[in-house]
C-alpha cells in the first residue's frame, strides 16, 4: 500500500514561516547594499560589452586594414616596409604598439619575427616570435621552427634543437613535422649524437614515408647507422 503523505504539522509551518521572515528581514536590513551590488554588476557587464563593441571591435577592423598592406609587403619580400610601414600605412611593429588588444597585434608578432629572420636580425626574430601566442596548428610549428633557425644562425645549437623538436611535436602533420625532424636530426649529427639522429630519421621513415623527407630519408639513416657503429 502506498504511504499517505503526511500533512505539514504546525511546527513545520512555523519553521518555514520563520525562515521566510528571516530572509525578508535580511533583505530589508541590507536593501541598500544589495542594490549597490546589483547596480555594480550591471555597470561592469554593461561596461565590458560597451568596451568590446565600441572600442575593441572598431580597433580590430582598423588593425585589419593596416595589416593587409603590411602583409602585401611581406609577400613580396619587402621586409623593411612590412616592419616599419611606408608612411601611409603601418608596419607590423606599429600594429603591435597601436592595436595591443586586437588579434592582429598578436599575428603581427609572428610576421615581425619572420621578417627579422629574413633580414638576418636573429635576436629580434627570436624576441618577436617568442611573443607570438601560437594557437593555429600550421602557424605554431612554423613559428617554433623559425626560432630554431634563428638560434642556429647565432650558433646556439642546443636551443635550436629544442625548438626544432617543439616544432615537430606541436602538431604532427605531414607538412611541418618531417621538416623539423630532419633539422633536429642534422643538429644531432653535427653534435656527434648519431644514435639520436638515427631515432629521428627512423621516425620520419615510419611516420612520414610519403613526404619529400620520407622519400629521401634512407641515405640519412644509412649514414647515421654507420657512424653510430664506429
Amino acid at each position: 500500500m502506498a504511504k499517505k503523505k503526511e500533512k505539514p504539522t504546525g511546527a513545520g509551518i512555523e519553521s518555514v514561516e520563520s525562515a521566510l521572515s528571516k530572509t525578508e528581514r535580511f533583505i530589508e536590513e541590507n536593501q541598500k547594499i544589495l542594490t549597490i551590488i546589483v547596480v555594480a554588476i550591471i555597470v561592469i557587464v554593461g561596461g565590458y560589452l560597451g568596451y568590446k563593441r565600441f572600442y575593441v571591435t572598431p580597433m580590430g577592423n582598423e588593425a585589419l586594414s593596416q595589416m593587409y598592406v603590411a602583409e602585401q609587403y611581406f609577400e613580396i619580400d619587402s621586409f623593411n616596409l612590412a616592419l616599419y610601414g611606408d608612411g601611409n600605412y603601418f608596419g607590423f611593429l606599429n600594429i603591435i604598439d597601436e592595436y595591443k588588444v586586437t588579434k592582429s597585434s598578436n599575428l603581427a608578432y609572428y610576421y615581425a619575427g619572420i621578417s627579422f629572420l629574413r633580414l638576418g636580425e636573429f635576436e629580434n626574430a627570436i624576441y618577436y616570435l617568442k611573443k607570438f601566442k601560437a594557437n593555429d596548428k600550421m602557424i605554431a610549428p612554423i613559428a617554433f621552427g623559425a626560432i630554431g633557425d634563428a638560434y642556429m644562425e647565432l650558433g646556439e645549437s642546443d636551443e635550436a634543437l629544442s625548438f626544432y623538436l617543439k616544432a615537430a611535436g606541436r602538431d604532427e602533420n605531414e607538412f611541418t613535422a618531417p621538416i623539423y625532424l630532419m633539422k633536429a636530426g642534422q643538429v644531432y649529427e653535427e653534435a656527434g649524437e648519431y644514435k639520436k639522429a638515427l631515432e629521428v630519421y627512423e621516425k620520419i621513415e615510419n611516420d612520414y614515408p610519403t613526404t619529400n623527407e620520407g622519400r629521401e630519408i634512407e641515405k640519412y639513416i644509412t649514414r647515421a647507422r654507420l657512424k653510430s657503429n664506429q
